[in-house]
């Protein structure tokens, strides 16, 4: 589930898929008649798989011969049932049939490698009237072996068949095998994700599709986000979507804008405010870090500011501030003879202000 067999295009691609990474090789090569198979196609072995597993657990006899109706298949991977779909689905066996795979995957050494096609042959039967009687078709032992392995195997959801984009399929394969049991999930590097796809998409377009994938959440189970580290390499995250009720009632206007799943009425509740409506009685403390200009407590004699020629502005502000002082002696003078307070002058001198 986490290689590049498949491809993610549904155009006919030709291009062999060549991957290497340690001691893992996989090429998989196509002809031009019938094209790569695709990862739609791979549900085919998706449906071949379940039917082992499910006959293997009721105790019945396994074999790699299957044979099935086309309904029966179609119904299963979630496709219609018209005509169209019965040849698409036709199409598919020829290209799980055509395309080759060679790989060194659960094999001893490098140049061990396993050849094989997904599917060896498969025939349409036909009964004694010649009415259609459905399909046979044979699974390669590389396949086969590893179903019957319970290590190898993992359940899927079942919205996985209505993943639309090939990336995303492929994506949610890799989520699926990587992200587990693991509770903090797992990081991929975008250039890795790249070569590991197979995909022949350039890097700049796979990474834009890559986003996109984020943005809407599309994967059953998983969220995905965006990770940069220090040096400035970019990070896909995910981890398993813990488990909760969807979030599909009203929220009302003041809630925090995220909700987490299965939030319980406590989110219908207004937020404490954090603003302070009364008055404080307190007088506070001046900025003197962030507004030193208006809280200028320095005081030059007259003698300084007239011969210090630079010095005019200090020299006009505590000229000021004196007269603002012998203003308050005025007022205050004036409030204790006056009856009203509405007496009082609104300026100590002409265009000041108190």
């Amino acid at each position: 589930m986490a290689y590049p067999f498949f491809s993610l295009a549904k155009s006919h691609r030709t291009t062999p898929i060549d991957f290497r990474s340690g001691d893992i090789a996989i090429r998989v090569e196509a002809v031009p008649e019938h094209g790569m198979a695709t990862i739609w196609d791979a549900d085919v072995l998706i449906w071949a798989a379940s039917q082992i597993v499910e006959a293997r657990d009721v105790g019945l006899r396994t074999s790699r011969l299957m044979a099935a109706t086309p309904y029966e298949i179609l119904t299963f991977i979630g496709r219609g049932t018209s005509l169209r779909d019965y040849q698409r689905l036709k199409a598919a066996l020829d290209r799980l049939q055509s395309t080759t795979v060679a790989t060194s995957l659960r094999q001893p050494t490098e140049r061990r490698m396993h050849r094989f096609s997904w599917i060896n042959e498969w025939t349409e039967r036909a009964d004694c009237h010649g009415h259609p009687g459905g399909v046979e078709l044979i699974v390669p032992d590389w396949f086969y072996r590893a179903v019957l392995d319970d290590a190898l195997v993992l359940t899927i959801d079942r919205a996985y068949f209505t993943l639309t984009g090939g990336l995303e399929r492929w994506l949610y394969r890799l989520v699926r095998k990587h992200g587990g049991r693991q509770r903090a999930g797992w990081r991929f590097d975008f250039r890795h994700l790249h070569l590991k796809s197979g995909s022949l998409s350039p890097f700049k377009r796979f990474a834009f599709e890559l986003r996109d994938i984020i943005r809407r959440q599309p994967l059953p189970g998983y969220a995905l986000c965006v990770e940069v580290e220090a040096g400035g390499r970019v990070l896909l995250a995910f981890e398993p979507v813990p488990c909760g009720q969807p979030v599909d009632g009203l929220v009302l206007s003041g809630t925090e804008t995220i909700v987490p799943s299965g939030t319980g009425p406590s989110c219908y509740r207004e937020p404490e405010s954090h603003l302070s409506h009364g008055r404080t009685n307190e007088i506070r403390a001046p900025n003197l870090e962030s507004n030193k200009e208006s809280n200028y407590t320095a005081a030059a004699t007259p003698e300084e500011n007239d011969s210090d020629p630079h010095a005019g502005t200090e020299g006009r502000y505590d000229q000021d501030q004196a007269q603002r002082t012998s203003f308050r002696k005025t007022v205050s003078t004036s409030q204790s003879d006056s009856s009203s307070a509405s007496e009082l002058p609104f300026s100590a001198k002409p265009g000041g202000a108190l």
